[in-house]
């Protein structure tokens, strides 16, 4: 059991309030739930889980590693000598397109239904040591188009098409390669239904689509953001849950990736390596999260109803006091709520004064 400090014991001080001091909740309407806030709790010793640094030597090209040029995958098929972004359908897919209907059941409480799509794999470069932040403005432009292409592809189809990124073993990335997965589906999962529901509701009420709206509030106030352009703004939200989770969003009302212009693409890719470059300086390492887009349902049957949609991409790193030491969410977290130890506000502060040269290729002083 960890030694609580003094002023644990004794909690913070009673008089005005102050969100870095007195504990609070604090309500996410893109959820519909609440996170309880706990600042004060960033003063506790920490005796826990200690983290291995990420992998720094990554071999540029290893043809042990399935996902390199001229590799050969688990299933026998050998990777063209790609030089930019290769997809290809993932080896052990949790989604196939033909799989059989449940056995239907008379009891509400044991409930099944069918689920079918399919699952790709989406390598960003063909070196294996270069991340998003270190890759440049054009590689990483390929990768968008790229999204937006297989979001066209496999939206024609299946309603739902997630995007996602795990980045460092950390957050259960098996492979150092630089690489995301897309993931279509037959159904709308469940994140995907809370925030259609939220932001639906939020249209009837207010007349305005929630994250437009956000946005605007956020670019006014200024105390949440880390960096922004023309067309994109990154926050750490106010509702946020992991210590320095962000959210990516555009400045126009957008439903999905493929609808974005190409000046609007560009400066995506400007905002996105400035936002990774902060997130490796931070503890200056290799920033592991886990990150995903989220735009409006496609496919025939959903994809005209999107007024209600704003795109946006979730950023969740796991880190909190440094390299070594992260965030769990465990206990109360899973038991009741979710909790943060330091303000939204805090977090943000921190990522925005860094800069935004990476500190692998800026100049290192000499003591």
């Amino acid at each position: 059991m960890e030694a609580a400090s003094e002023s644990e014991r004794s909690g913070p001080a009673v008089g005005s309030f102050q969100p870095s001091e007195h504990q609070h909740v604090r309500y996410n309407p893109l959820r519909d739930d609440w996170v309880l806030v706990s600042a004060h709790r960033m003063r506790r010793p920490w005796q826990g889980q200690v983290e291995k640094p990420p992998q720094e030597d990554v071999p540029r090209c290893d043809l042990s590693n399935p996902l390199c040029p001229g590799a050969v995958r688990a299933n026998g098929e050998v990777n063209p000598q790609y030089t930019n972004t290769f997809v290809f359908d993932n080896d052990f897919p949790a989604l196939q397109p033909d799989a059989p209907e449940p056995d239907a059941c008379n009891h509400p409480l044991f409930r099944a239904a069918s689920a079918r799509g399919v699952c790709k794999v989406m390598c960003f470069h063909p070196w294996s040591d270069l991340t998003l932040p270190l890759m440049s403005l054009a590689e990483i432009r390929a990768v968008i188009d790229k999204w937006a292409e297989l979001a066209v592809e496999l939206g024609a189809s299946y309603p739902w098409v997630q995007i996602f990124e795990n980045k460092g073993a950390m957050m259960g990335c098996s492979n150092p390669h630089p690489h995301c997965q897309v993931w279509a589906s037959n159904f709308l999962p469940n994140e995907a239904q809370l925030e259609d529901r939220t932001q639906r509701q939020h249209l009837q009420e207010r007349g305005v689509p929630l994250l437009l709206e956000y946005a605007q509030l956020e670019a006014q106030r200024k105390e949440r953001l880390v960096v922004e352009n023309a067309d994109w703004l990154v926050v750490v939200p106010y509702w946020a849950v992991w210590p320095f989770q962000t959210l990516l969003l555009p400045r126009r009302q957008v439903c999905r990736l493929q609808e974005l212009s190409d000046s609007e693409r560009d400066s995506l890719a400007s905002i996105m390596k400035r936002l990774l470059t902060k997130y490796d300086n931070l503890f200056e390492v290799s920033f592991p999260y886990s990150m995903g887009w989220h735009g409006a349902p496609t496919g025939p049957r959903l994809g005209a109803d999107c007024g209600h949609w704003q795109l946006h991409a979730h950023y969740y790193p796991p880190l909190l006091r440094s390299a070594a030491v992260r965030k769990f969410m465990v206990g109360y977290e899973m038991l009741a709520q979710a909790q943060r130890d330091l303000t939204p506000e805090q977090a943000a502060e921190r990522l925005r004064a860094l800069p935004e040269e990476h500190y692998r290729v800026r100049p290192r002083e000499v003591a």
